[in-house]
């Protein structure tokens, strides 16, 4: 139950009850002051009754008059039940029903004597002490039996209980009354505030749902009264606001998926620094998350300083600006920062827009490029320029020394077979890098496969006396496209006998082996190892990069273009596997293929 409803209810009951109290008392009051005047005029009837019975007498003794006068008062106690008393005009009591008259006090000064001397009646109501109750007096003057003057005062005393008691029943019945008549004024009082109040309550509590944006609540209609009328208007407010909200979701998820599923990152901030946006691409680049950025200053992100710097430069001269910040938290990229003055509003100071986008993996590859096309340049003017420079001295008059012809021939032949073979390198890698040439993929009887590679290559271990074993289990068969894994194989195993010095070792071991990462998928690992010497620990990670030389006077003089492993790389990937490398200076190399057994 509502307060309203309560205070309501109450103020009726008040009402209700106050009334009827104020009735009541007023009822009780004159039923009190009715019966009292009745009783009085019966008494003062009864007094003339009884003295026109017996007439004050006229006697000269004193004593007699006294022993009379209290015959007369026991005779008539006995008749009329009250008691009596004969009281002279100087206040003495010749007479009494109850007590002998030599033991009572004067008379004269009580309120019914005094009334009765100056009007002729009184009367007074007060407590009794020897009856332990009030009692109402009542006195007329009367004259003597022969007709003289004023003689005496006769007055009658009747106890007030009976009266009393009348009254108490009186005002019991008229507080149950008044009780019964609070409840009954209470049920109606109730049901006309719930009739009021209800439709009230129910608007109210519909207003309260809508404030905290839940409007598909409705509110019964009811009559054609303004409370339906007003219920009507609410149902129209919260219908035409629930499609406003369906809307304004709509367009924010629209918008927060956008955000979301942007590649760059974007930052709003406000003009008094704090965060107001930061999307998830925002997260992934600058780190932190949405929860503990939004609603906080930009001044809290103590990872990028130099972030920081260009927002508060941003938020001081409200300009577009653009830069390119290296950051390392949470891992080192090379971000473009795009920053745009914009405000939130139209009476607030502009904020600010900022568009975060990784350009590390671009800025890479124009990098690679620039370096790819420095090194093919390189690459192909050495070649070139010992081509240019032998046929001029031959064009010069050196091909009339047969045999210093025949030499610069021999150079220019192995120049012009090192630029094809350079230029066939360069066309592979791009067309393995575009995916111009997809993989067949087959069964390799592996130990066969192995074997042939091995007679491929045995005649140029030979001639170091480099010592080639192969180590594969029986029957061991792999899907790969026969090619390429023979391109793989042929590059790792010449590397390593190129790199080895002479009577060194080059290994082949092949075996099984099965994933420890959930899955439990078959691989298989070729380890090509040998005995020469080794790479340096700095140049590990790049060995891989095309062109990256470890030693390049060698491995121009042995003929390497520097794209082999790149191509192995590149080839290894397409087959859904990996290679790394394992080397110490002057003891070997390993190289670790690992391909799946059966491709995906």
């Amino acid at each position: 139950m509502s307060k309203f409803r309560l205070k309501l209810t109450g103020l009726f009951v008040l009402l209700i009850g106050f009334s009827v109290l104020a009735a009541g008392l007023l009822m009780g009051n004159s039923y009190q002051k009715n019966h009292q005047a009745a009783l009085r005029d019966h008494m003062i009837r009864e007094l003339h009754v009884l003295n026109a019975a017996a007439p004050w007498p006229v006697m000269d003794n004193e004593a007699n008059q006294s022993e009379y006068l209290q015959t007369q008062a026991k005779r008539f106690k006995e008749i009329a039940g009250m008691r009596v008393t004969y009281i002279r005009l100087d206040g003495k009591v010749m007479g009494d029903s109850d007590h002998d008259p030599a033991t009572m006090d004067n008379h004269l000064g009580r309120t019914e004597v005094q009334e009765a001397l100056d009007s002729g009646t009184g009367s007074s109501i007060r407590h009794s002490d020897t009856l332990q109750q009030n009692m109402l007096y009542v006195a007329i003057t009367v004259n003597g039996d022969k007709g003289s003057d004023k003689q005496g005062i006769i007055r009658l005393a009747m106890s007030l209980g009976d009266v009393e008691r009348s009254l108490n029943n009186m005002w019991l019945a008229l507080i149950f009354g008044l009780f019964l008549l609070f409840a009954i004024a209470a049920i109606i009082s109730y049901r006309v505030a719930l009739s009021v109040t209800r439709p009230l309550e129910r608007m109210t509590s519909a207003a309260k749902r809508m404030a905290n944006m839940d409007y598909a609540i409705r509110v019964p209609e009811g009559g054609r009264d303004e409370v339906g009328e007003l219920a009507r208007a609410l149902n129209a407010m919260a219908g035409s606001l629930q499609e406003q909200l369906s809307e304004i979701r709509q367009n924010g998820t629209r918008l927060q998926s956008v955000l979301d599923n942007m590649t760059s990152g974007v930052v709003m901030i406000a003009h008094d620094g704090r965060i107001t946006l930061y999307n998830r691409q925002a997260e992934l680049l600058l780190g932190s998350t949405l929860r503990e950025r939004v609603g906080r200053s930009y001044t809290e992100i103590r990872q990028h300083f130099e972030l920081v710097g260009l927002i508060r430069e941003g938020l001081e001269n409200p300009v577009p600006l653009h830069e390119e910040l290296t950051v390392y938290y949470p891992e080192e990229r090379l971000l473009e920062i795009n920053i745009v003055p914009m405000r939130l509003s139209g009476d607030e100071e502009p904020g600010l827009l900022l568009v975060v986008q990784d350009v590390t993996a671009i800025r890479r590859l124009e990098r690679m490029r620039s370096e790819f096309v420095a090194n093919v340049s390189h690459e192909l003017k050495t070649p070139v320029a010992a081509v240019k420079g032998f046929a001029e001295t031959l064009l010069s008059g050196a091909m009339n020394d047969p045999e210093t012809a025949r030499s610069f021939l021999t150079i220019i032949q192995d120049e012009s077979e090192r630029l094809n073979r350079l230029i066939g390198d360069i066309l592979e890698l791009s067309k393995i890098e575009s995916r111009r040439s997809p993989l067949q993929f087959s069964p390799i009887d592996l130990p066969m496969f192995l074997a042939r590679m091995t007679e491929l290559l045995s005649a140029e271990a030979a001639k170091k006396e480099i010592v080639l074993d192969v180590q594969t289990e029986e029957g061991l068969f792999l899907e790969a496209d026969e090619d390429r894994l023979g391109q793989i194989l042929m590059n790792l195993m010449q590397n390593g006998i190129n790199y080895t010095p002479e009577g060194g070792k080059v290994k082949v071991r092949a075996e099984i082996f099965t994933t420890n990462d959930g899955e439990e998928e078959e691989m298989v690992r070729i380890t090509v190892s040998d005995t020469g010497i080794g790479i340096p620990k700095k140049d590990i990670p790049r060995i891989f990069e095309r062109f990256y030389r470890v030693d390049k006077a060698r491995s121009r003089s042995s003929g390497g273009t520097g794209l082999g492993l790149s191509i192995v790389k590149h080839l290894a990937e397409l087959h859904h596997g990996t290679i790394r490398v394992e080397s110490t200076v002057g003891v070997g190399s390993q190289f670790i293929l690992e391909l799946p057994l059966l491709q995906p």
